[in-house]
C-alpha cells in the first residue's frame, strides 16, 4: 500500500471498452481480462470506484438525433450503465473480489442506491464500489459521474481507461499523423485547446476540485497496476 501513488481512485471505463471488437454489447473475454487487471490493483490494496459507461449498450445523443426526447434517451442510456455495472459486478465477485453496484436511479432488487457515506465505507471495508446510472439526470454524461463521484468520496485522482488510446493528443491520431502526444497537461488546458478528453463540465469540475485525471491506453495488460504505481505513462491531467 505505501508504494502506490494513489490510495483511493475512481477508474472511468468507457462502454465501448467492454464490447471489444464487436462494437456492441458486452465480450466476455474482454470484459474478464478487464476484471484481472482491476483485481490486480485491488490486491494492492487500492481504494477503488468505478465508473463505466453505456456507449456499447445506447447513445443518449444518437437516440435524440432519431427524434427522441433527449431526456427521454439518456434515461435509456443510464439502463445501459446499469446492465455493464452487474456485468463488471458478476466478473469482479467470480475472481473473489468483494464488489458493491450503487445506482442513481434507484433499482433496490438489484443493486444499492448511491448513498455517499455508505459508498466511502464499502472503500474503506475493501470493497469494489461500482456508480451506475450516470448522475442520475438527463444532460450529463459519465465523464461529469466520475468527476463528480470522485469529488464526493475524495478520490486521489480519476483513472480515464482509454480503448486504444495512449493519451490525450493534439488531434485524433488515428486520423491525423502529425497528432502530438501531451505527457502533462492541465484542466483548463483540456478547455482552451478544445482537446476531447473530458467534457467541459467534468472538467470544470475536476479543477475546481483539485482532482488530477490520468489518461492511459486499458489495451495494454498492466497498465492500471502501472499508473497506480506512479509509472510515467499517458497523459496526467493536473487538477490546476
Amino acid at each position: 500500500m505505501s508504494d502506490l501513488k494513489y490510495k483511493r481512485v475512481v477508474l472511468k471505463l468507457s462502454g465501448e471498452a467492454l464490447a471489444g471488437d464487436q462494437g456492441f454489447g458486452i465480450h466476455p473475454p474482454v470484459i474478464k481480462t478487464v476484471a484481472k487487471e482491476i483485481k490486480d490493483v485491488f490486491d494492492l490494496g487500492l481504494q477503488i470506484g468505478i465508473v463505466v459507461g453505456g456507449g456499447n449498450m445506447w447513445r443518449g445523443e444518437s437516440g435524440a438525433q432519431m427524434g427522441m426526447e433527449r431526456a427521454q434517451a439518456d434515461y435509456i442510456g443510464m439502463l445501459g450503465t446499469i446492465m455493464n455495472a452487474l456485468a463488471l459486478q458478476d466478473n469482479l465477485e467470480s475472481l473473489g473480489v468483494p464488489t458493491r453496484v450503487q445506482t442513481s436511479i434507484e433499482m433496490r432488487a438489484i443493486a444499492e442506491p448511491y448513498i455517499r457515506r455508505k459508498a466511502m465505507r464499502h472503500l474503506e471495508k475493501e470493497r469494489v464500489v461500482i456508480f451506475a446510472g450516470g448522475t442520475g439526470s438527463p444532460y450529463f454524461s459519465t465523464d461529469t459521474t466520475a468527476a463528480l463521484r470522485a469529488a464526493e468520496i475524495n478520490a486521489d485522482a480519476i483513472l480515464m481507461a482509454k480503448n486504444g488510446v495512449d493519451g490525450v493528443y493534439s488531434a485524433d491520431p488515428n486520423v491525423d499523423s502529425s497528432a502530438v502526444k501531451f505527457d502533462t497537461l492541465t484542466h483548463m488546458d483540456i478547455i482552451n485547446k478544445g482537446l476531447h478528453v473530458m467534457d467541459s463540465t467534468a472538467s470544470t469540475l475536476s479543477m475546481d476540485n483539485d482532482i488530477p485525471l490520468v489518461v492511459f491506453n486499458l489495451n495494454k495488460p498492466g497498465n492500471i497496476k502501472k499508473v497506480v504505481l506512479g509509472d510515467d505513462i499517458g497523459t496526467t491531467v493536473r487538477g490546476k
